[in-house]
């Protein structure tokens, strides 16, 4: 037996704020909504997919945001990203101690950690 991979990563948001959620994931950093089955679909919440990259958010009655835990994920471009982030209003906290990568954290509309890295040439 051996683990060979991570097939998705589940964040929690509040009830009713999908729309909020598609703004930031899919818009803001650009990885498309994918229909929920339709007996999850029932609970809300949203999923976003592309290739490899699988973030998915439920509903969480008594929500509280990740605020250590988080998805690191790798970004080409990483400059332009942080731009656009910081340009709809995002604070973007720089993130140091690991040669070798660019690394800033920011928080979804809901307060949840999220990294982002890309490698330095």
């Amino acid at each position: 037996m051996r683990i060979t991979g991570i097939d998705h990563v589940q964040l929690a948001m509040p009830a009713g704020k999908e729309d909020i959620a598609r703004e930031f994931y899919a818009r803001t950093l650009g990885i498309p909504e994918v229909p929920k089955p339709p007996e999850l679909a029932k609970r809300g919440g949203a999923w976003f997919e592309s290739g490899p990259v699988k973030i998915h958010l439920g509903i969480e009655a008594d929500f509280r945001a990740a605020r250590k835990a988080h998805p690191a994920l790798l970004v080409q471009d990483l400059a332009t990203l942080v731009a656009t982030l910081r340009s709809k209003g995002h604070e973007i906290v720089p993130a140091d101690g690991v040669e070798g990568w660019y690394r800033v954290h920011v928080f979804d509309p809901f307060g949840n950690r999220i990294e982002l890295m890309e490698p330095l040439d």
